[in-house]
This record gives C-alpha cells, structure tokens and sequence, in this order.
C-alpha cells in the first residue's frame, strides 16, 4: 500500500476517533463539525431498520434529545480499522437508565469519511 493511501487511512481512523470522544464529552458541536453539511446518519432504533437522519440539521436536532435522555451516554471503541474511504468501529454503548440501572448494548459502525469529514455513520446493534 503506498503511504499516501495510508495516510488516508490512518486520517480516516483520527476522524472517527475523534467524533467519539466528542460523543463521550456530549460534544454535539464537535461531532458535528466532523460532518459533512450532506451527512446520514441511520441510529439503530426501532428494530429491525433503524431510522435515517439526513442533513446537519437533523443529525444535530437527533443527538441534542439522544443527549438529554441519556446524560450517562459512552462508548467504549473496542475495534476500529478501515479500508479506502470506509471505516468500521466495533464498539460497546453504555447507559444508566431513569432507575439508576446501568446497561450496555455492542454492535458496530460504518463510518464514511469524504473530503476530511464524516459523509455517513450507519449503526448496528447486537439484538
């Protein structure tokens, strides 16, 4: 593989890292200045399909009430590795419900990366 396709790779995998952080800190600003202004996003929820966000708006408007229902929101990367413009995170979401209960669910994500920014984050949960 040449090194400047690594580098892309490598770039693509920062991004991705990053918007998680960002995610951990509640950061919706800064996720979201990693996405491209035509970004998808397609959340899990409700099974089977999940449901579509397009748009910075939307994705934004979703994040900001994810965020207010689920204060104790993380996840934990527990793989990540990439392939051209895509990326796959494996990954483990914790919560802690209204209850105090704390819960988890892992699945994966398969990021997009176009022109430096995030195009499309598709998630997939373990049933």
């Amino acid at each position: 593989m040449s090194p400047i396709r690594m580098s892309r790779l490598e770039a693509a995998a920062r991004l991705v890292l990053e918007f998680h952080q960002a995610f951990n800190r509640h950061d919706v600003a800064g996720m979201m200045q990693l996405m491209s202004d035509d970004c998808v996003f397609e959340n899990t929820h409700p099974a089977p399909d999940g449901t579509v966000y397009s748009g910075q708006a939307a994705v934004t408007q979703f994040w900001q009430e994810f965020f207010r229902a689920s204060p104790q929101a993380h996840i934990d990367v527990e793989e990540i590795f990439g392939f051209g413009h895509r990326c796959v995170v494996r990954w483990r979401y914790n919560w802690v419900d209204e209850a105090g209960e704390k819960g988890h669910v892992r699945g994966v994500d398969l990021f997009k990366v176009k022109n430096g920014t995030i195009c499309e984050k598709l998630s997939y949960v373990k049933g």
